[in-house]
């Protein structure tokens, strides 16, 4: 786990923004994808389609920023948490767990009682995490990836989680077992507080 204890900001993406989006996105995905997904997928996901959806998302997406620089990044669209991603350099650290607790608020925001995501099913370091953060599991489905050819079939896992209770909009949260540091919130339903 990192100790970088710099302050942590989450805020709306920006046009700006689309640039470092598709780089943490290209090589996350690499991380996790690369392996675990049909080589039909990885074809269909060059650099460049990295950098023309993170263009296309700049008002879906969040953005956490260490430093001045982007850190990770979620989207959402409606009641699924589509994209949760960190740079390198900042995992192991509270990044991801303040940018999904700002993907779940928002979720919990549009009005929705319940947030789902999907991993593939061999990224066992995310799932992993998910099931740390207070996702379950629903179990195995095929994910249709949009393909060159048309969808991909990729196996993939279902998350849920019930916002309702303390998730509920506007809430406060506490992410146990991070270490020091400010995240700063702009513009987001919830303040979260890794002190």
């Amino acid at each position: 786990m990192s100790s970088d204890t710099r302050p942590l900001e989450l805020r709306p993406a920006r046009p700006g923004d689309a640039e470092a989006v598709a780089d943490i996105w290209y090589h996350g995905w690499g991380d996790g994808h690369r392996g675990n997904v049909p080589d039909a997928l990885v074809e269909a996901r060059p650099r460049n389609s990295f950098d023309v959806r993170a263009a296309q998302r700049v008002k879906d997406t969040v953005v956490a920023v260490v430093g001045g620089q982007v850190a990770g990044f979620i989207m959402v669209a409606g009641d699924e948490v589509e994209q949760v991603y960190v740079g390198a350099a900042h995992r192991g650290t509270a990044v991801a767990s303040a940018l999904l607790s700002a993907a779940e608020d928002r979720v919990a925001t549009a009005g929705f009682r319940r947030a789902w995501l999907a991993v593939v099913a061999g990224n066992a370091r995310a799932r992993r995490f998910y099931v740390r953060q207070g996702w379950q599991d629903e179990g195995l489905f095929d994910h249709q990836a949009p393909g060159l050819d048309g969808p991909v079939l990729v196996p993939a896992h279902r998350y849920v989680k019930d916002l309702t209770g303390e998730w509920g909009r506007g809430s406060t949260r506490t992410h146990e077992g991070a270490r020091g540091g400010e995240i700063r919130l702009w513009g987001l339903p919830a303040f979260v507080d890794i002190s």
